[in-house]
C-alpha cells in the first residue's frame, strides 16, 4: 500500500480515530475530522487545551485510523506518524485551510475565524511515516 492512496482518500473522507500516548504510555484515543494538506501531511483542528493536544506535545508519535462515511463497509486505513502541534497565531491561515477544505462553504470566513479565536484551535500536523495494509482476510 502507498502513502498516495491513503493522502488521496483523505481528501474526500474525514472520520478518524486518533491515537495520541498519555504519560504512563497507554493509549489515548479520540475522534477527529482528518484531512490533507497540499504537501501531503494528515492535518486536524483541535482545542489548545484537550488531552491529545498535550499528549502529542509531550510525545508526537500517533496513530490514525481513517474511515469512509458507512462504519460497515467503508475503506479504512491506519496511519504511523510523528504530529505537530500548531498553536495561534502561526496556525490561523492553515486552520482557514482546513476548515475551508472540511467544511466547504457552510461557514462564512468572518464566522470560521471567530471560532478559531474564541476556541483557541491548535492544528495538529501528522507527518505520515507508514501506513497499514487494508487487508479484509
Amino acid at each position: 500500500m502507498k502513502i498516495s492512496e491513503v493522502q488521496d482518500f483523505l481528501v474526500n473522507n474525514h472520520r478518524g480515530v486518533l491515537v495520541a500516548r498519555k504519560k504512563n504510555g497507554s493509549p489515548q484515543i479520540t475522534l477527529v475530522t482528518p484531512s490533507v494538506d497540499t504537501a501531503g501531511r494528515v492535518v486536524i483542528s483541535a482545542r489548545k487545551n484537550t488531552y491529545k493536544v498535550k499528549n502529542i506535545s509531550r510525545d508526537p508519535r500517533v496513530s490514525l485510523l481513517v474511515m469512509g462515511e458507512e462504519f460497515s463497509g467503508s475503506k479504512y486505513f491506519q496511519i504511523e506518524g510523528s504530529a505537530k502541534v500548531i498553536a495561534l497565531p502561526e496556525a490561523r491561515n492553515l486552520l482557514m485551510d482546513f476548515y475551508k477544505q472540511t467544511l466547504g462553504d457552510q461557514m462564512s470566513p468572518e464566522k470560521t475565524h471567530k471560532k478559531i479565536v474564541d476556541e483557541n484551535r491548535v492544528l495538529i500536523r501528522i507527518e505520515i511515516e507508514g501506513v497499514g495494509p487494508q487487508n479484509r482476510g
